[in-house]
């Protein structure tokens, strides 16, 4: 440490230090707000989701929803299962419910709606049913591996098919039990993406209608081909129509979870998979930063340095960091070094007290300072001391040399 940097110097960072050090915290929290009002901005919009009777979005379905209600058609849409059922037993007879992605559906709410479906006296229309519903919501039928979606002809005796003719289906294909009555129509590789089921309620017709894919409520395919004739017929042929959206966020007839003493249970599923994103990310970036892709290679410098410049700068960097203990011990580590060879020991034993300390008091029996205290001793406790020792340190090389 240079000793005529004794004045006062402030220590503080600047504010473009500052700047520097917290830009990229700054930069990520900005991209974070950024997306997140960009987010709300959307949901905010008249955009929703797939299927949607409020969508104008290509996948919307507002076009359908607004064709049946201009042929009289009261159209009510239900996002919970409760919802669903509530306005279903409130229209009475009459009343066509359809239901956009029943797999989303848990067993128990499957059964909750398979009973009301029973009890109905309209038409319930199942979008996209497979594996995972129809064992409860349309019993006797199992779904076969899907097809592409594109024209396909009716091939049955189905009035709404016949008078709709060619139209955009695929998806799930369809296969009833042997002597099952059903409608097939529009046939895949001779099986059905559209299935009639008839059954009874009270004495009174009534049928669930299975469709393989819901292509042709799109508002980007009703215009195409005979989308919008079949679209309107199966959803309008009652003057009632219960537009069930569900969703993983709906909780009707969950079973009841006892979550006390349990906190990652009350944590939505969707923070704990962010969570681990994170993690991974964070994982990640560990591992570039402290990738090694060789050995070290010097480097000649550019320019040449005085040593004094080299001690100034690396006393300035002690100082900063308030390491006095650091900055005595490189002095006292080079002041042993050099006395070594002085005192006529070896330079790999020149940091021994049982070898340098005895060869020093033997040059200089009658010095004042206290060698051990010197060379091994504690390190300072303030600026002062520091520079005390470095001081002493000094003059006592100079004594072992001149004496």
């Amino acid at each position: 440490m240079s000793r005529a940097d004794t004045g006062t110097t402030s220590t503080a960072p600047s504010a473009r230090q500052v700047w520097t050090r917290v830009r990229g915290a700054a930069l990520v929290l900005a991209l974070i707000l950024t997306g997140g009002l960009a987010l709300a901005t959307v949901r905010s919009t008249d955009a929703h989701g797939a299927l949607d009777p409020r969508s104008a979005d290509p996948h919307g379905s507002r076009a359908v929803a607004e064709l049946l209600k201009a042929r009289g058609v009261t159209l009510t849409l239900a996002t919970t299962l409760a919802e669903a059922t509530a306005a279903t037993a409130a229209t009475g007879t009459g009343t066509t419910l359809l239901v956009t992605t029943p797999d989303l559906l848990t067993e128990a709410q499957q059964a909750t709606l398979h009973s009301a479906m029973d009890n109905s006296t309209g038409r319930t229309v199942l979008v996209g049913a497979g594996h995972a519903s129809l064992a409860t919501l349309a019993p006797g039928v199992t779904a076969a591996p899907s097809t592409p979606v594109r024209e396909r002809t009716p091939s049955c005796t189905l009035p709404a098919a016949t008078r709709a003719g060619s139209v955009d289906l695929g998806g799930e294909r369809y296969e009833t039990a042997p002597g099952a009555t059903a409608e097939a129509c529009y046939r895949a590789d001779g099986l059905p993406t559209l299935l009639l089921l008839p059954g009874t309620s009270g004495g009174t017709a009534t049928d669930t209608v299975l469709i393989g894919s819901p292509d042709i409520l799109y508002n980007s395919r009703l215009d195409q081909r005979g989308n919008a004739s079949l679209a309107l017929q199966l959803l309008g042929s009652q003057p009632h129509l219960v537009w069930y959206l569900p969703s993983l966020s709906d909780t009707t007839d969950a079973p009841a979870d006892d979550s006390t003493g349990n906190f990652l249970a009350l944590i939505p599923s969707g923070w704990l998979w962010g969570t681990l994103q994170l993690a991974l990310a964070a994982l990640l970036a560990a591992i570039w930063r402290g990738r090694r892709l060789g050995p070290l290679v010097t480097e000649r410098l550019p320019v040449a340095l005085r040593a004094s410049e080299a001690t100034e700068g690396r006393a300035r960097l002690y100082r900063k960091a308030n390491a006095r203990d650091r900055a005595a011990s490189v002095l006292r580590t080079a002041t042993r070094t050099r006395l070594a060879p002085l005192l006529g020991v070896p330079v790999q034993d020149a940091h021994s007290t049982d070898r340098l300390l005895p060869a020093l008091s033997a040059r200089l029996p009658e010095t004042t300072a206290d060698p051990r205290n010197l060379l091994f001793g504690p390190a300072p406790a303030d600026d002062a001391t520091l520079i005390r020792l470095a001081d002493q340190l000094d003059a006592l090389e100079r004594e072992v040399r001149t004496s």
